[in-house]
């Protein structure tokens, strides 16, 4: 059975990844940084749709733990098929605002987290031969965002990590994309003021904010058989938000 192993999957856009790609067949592999009981949730949800699965609790900004982590998954799986790097964190404020603290903070997950878990998969993939790597981006990093300086530049670095990482390990057989969604339907954006809301909706050609499962699907498709000659690709799942 192929081992995915999926960041930040302990809610949201992650938890739907996780189930999504355990109904694929894919025996799925539960980071969480700190809300075991929210993991354990998602573990419910996999496990209630079918599928196999297990929490693994790390910091993805953390060298040692990202290296710590990878190590146990091989010893007891001998293998990692699918990384889908979705963990990440939003601190939003005005450019001229912004505390140099919080840029680190985002970064250090958004952005070296995916470098430092892609890194340490790339090896026993290229043994392999084989190997999928799915970045969850956003398309705040081709539009920009008014307010959001740090999230803006580490999705854009994401972009760029994912290029790069694709022209470097596709003689191997490994394909690394980015999906790029647009406004998620969310208990973030469920908290948002109507106004807000409609405002929002008001930008999107297709009058409506993804499903999550739509997000996950999109993942799906990626980590599959149909996409083995897509690498190195931003595919937009955001409604023509950008086009």
């Amino acid at each position: 059975m192929s081992v995915a192993l999926i960041t930040g999957a302990s809610r949201g856009i992650g938890r739907s990844i996780a189930t999504a790609m355990a109904q694929a067949g894919h025996h799925v592999i539960i980071n969480f940084a700190g809300n075991e009981t929210a993991a354990d949730e998602t573990l419910a949800a996999v496990k209630a749709a079918g599928g196999s699965g297990q929490t693994l609790r790390f910091d993805v900004g953390d060298d040692e733990a990202v290296s710590g982590a990878i190590k146990s998954i091989l010893a007891e799986h001998g293998q990692i098929d699918v990384l889908v790097n979705n963990a990440g964190i939003s601190i939003d404020g005005l450019l001229m605002r912004f505390k140099a603290a919080d840029w680190d903070k985002v970064l250090a997950t958004n952005l070296r987290g995916a470098f430092l878990t892609t890194k340490a998969v790339a090896r026993p993939m290229l043994k392999a031969r084989a190997g999928r790597i799915i970045n969850i981006g956003s398309v705040v990093a081709q539009a920009g965002s008014a307010g959001q300086p740090a999230y803006c530049a580490a999705k854009a670095g994401l972009e760029g990590l994912t290029r790069s990482s694709a022209k470097e390990l596709a003689s191997r057989g490994i394909t690394v994309n980015c999906v790029a969604p647009g406004f998620v339907d969310t208990d973030m954006t469920q908290a948002l003021p109507e106004a807000r809301r409609e405002a929002i909706l008001a930008e999107v050609p297709m009058g409506r904010m993804a499903a999550a499962e739509e997000i996950a699907a999109t993942v799906v498709f990626l980590a599959g058989a149909g996409a083995g000659y897509v690498t190195g690709q931003v595919l937009g799942v955001n409604g023509g938000l950008y086009m």
